[in-house]
């Protein structure tokens, strides 16, 4: 049915700022800099390079009615500042905010109504603070995913000390890591590829902490298994106004349209203790865009996916339209955080989808992912070390009516690596089968903790 796969790169595209919209290089003479950061989403970054000469040094992101949220290194602690008024506020960690060598670089990120100060040591990025502005004791006065307070965001610098910044860059937030990797594909479900062979892939880009920093991406994935940025997507919900990083995503090709399915990860609480009531569903994007580069908001409307019994959530969508011009949707359901399994709807239309199968002996399997295979259609996913001992830490490959009818022959990274598998290319002699995802590997220290992962990983087919 399918080769044997073997590893044979990662990568870790690791940028605080990922589109660079201002950047400056300073003599030294400078104490401060700004400059006009207008985002789509509340996902920014500053990032200061230092001469490492001493002097308290400040990144900061100011808005349109005074509210200001700044980094600071200062004699090696450091602190965020948040300013709504006359209320200031600093948080520290007593524990992570002290710097353990001259860092090269410090930096700020707004990730929705996440804050975190992060410092470049020894060519890594730590997490020094961090803070939630949506948490009590924390709260800003305005709305950072006002689209009025994000059109006049102004990002900056300042110093104490003359020849303390070389120079600095703004713009929207990168990644620290990238996961939940699904190949952008036609309807029909064949990769969509770009002019010189490369194929597209849509990815979530881990931001300082959990899911409520993260947003969706595109990467562009060559021959050579080298891998660069193309567009960043972030979303408007059906029924809230404003930006927000939704990810775990389809990007889908139909005509000349793009379709979008994602997952309502953005807001999900990282504490356990808030979850109650908590829901995660899928909305669907359609616009005619080019997706393949710059940054987006798209609308979106709800897509309504039948379940097997009562659940918390659905997520990891992933869309085709059979031959017959009807629609295969493949997701996840959650009869409790965590307890999740595959799910296959079908319909003539994605807005009238019933339920057809559910893999309901799993706990923790995730990635669903419909592929054609000698004909047929096949139900790819992921079994999580959480599941029993016969189901757990492999690539199950189902029929249909979710019977395993095989497994993928590859190594199983860490986490929930999700397999997308790219095909070889009829147009290159000799191309053969790839299969993309990622692993758990986190970044940015322990202050950050759980979604910073991971490495792409990239295997071929073995000789």
């Amino acid at each position: 049915m399918l080769p044997a796969f073997e590893i044979v790169a990662r990568h870790r595209p690791v940028d605080v700022v990922g589109t660079v919209l201002v950047e400056e290089q300073h003599d030294g003479a400078q104490q401060s800099s700004t400059g006009q950061l207008p985002l789509l989403a509340p996902f920014a970054a500053v990032e200061v390079s230092l001469s490492g000469r001493g002097g308290g040094t400040t990144a900061s992101l100011a808005g349109p009615d005074g509210t200001q949220l700044s980094s600071t290194v200062d004699q090696g602690r450091v602190f965020i500042t948040t300013r709504s008024g006359d209320d200031e506020r600093v948080h520290r960690s007593r524990r992570h905010g002290q710097v353990r060598r001259s860092p090269g670089r410090l930096a700020l990120a707004l990730t929705g109504t996440h804050v975190a100060a992060l410092t470049l040591e020894d060519g890594a990025w730590v997490v020094r603070a961090r803070v939630d502005l949506s948490r009590p004791g924390a709260t800003l006065a305005a709305d950072v995913r006002d689209p009025a307070w994000l059109t006049g965001l102004v990002a900056g610098w300042s110093s104490t000390e003359a020849g303390t910044v070389t120079g600095w860059r703004a713009g929207t937030f990168g990644q620290l890591g990238l996961r939940d990797v699904r190949l952008v594909t036609w309807a029909d479900g064949t990769p969509y590829r770009l002019d010189d062979g490369s194929v597209m892939v849509s990815a979530t880009s881990a931001g300082p902490g959990f899911f409520g920093t993260a947003h969706t991406s595109t990467w562009t994935l060559d021959a050579q298994g080298e891998v660069r940025r193309g567009a960043v997507l972030f979303f408007q919900r059906p029924d809230r106004p404003g930006g927000y990083g939704d990810h775990a995503t389809h990007v889908v090709r139909d005509g000349d349209r793009w379709l979008v399915a994602t997952s309502t990860w953005s807001d999900f609480p990282a504490d356990p203790r808030a979850r109650r009531g908590a829901r995660v569903g899928v909305t669907l994007a359609e616009t005619t865009t080019d997706l393949t580069r710059g940054q987006h908001l798209l609308p979106t409307r709800a897509l309504a996916l039948p379940t097997d019994g009562p659940s918390v959530g659905v997520w990891d969508p992933h869309l085709v339209r059979d031959d017959d011009g009807s629609w295969l949707v493949g997701y996840v359901s959650a009869r409790k955080f965590f307890d999740f399994h595959p799910v296959l709807a079908s319909g003539p239309t994605l807005d009238e989808l019933s339920l057809r199968r559910t893999a309901g002996d799993r706990t923790a399997t995730e990635g669903t992912t419909l592929v054609r295979l000698d004909g047929a259609w096949r139900v790819l996913a992921s079994d999580g070390r959480d599941n029993r001992r016969a189901v757990r830490g492999r690539f199950p490959v189902f029929d249909t009516d979710l019977r395993e009818v095989g497994t993928i022959a590859a190594p199983y990274p860490t986490n929930i690596p999700w397999p997308t598998l790219v095909p070889p290319d009829p147009a290159v002699p000799g191309d053969r089968w790839r299969l993309v995802t990622f692993n758990g590997r986190p970044l940015g220290g322990p202050l950050a903790g759980y979604g910073t992962h991971g490495d792409l990983v990239v295997m071929r087919e073995r000789d």
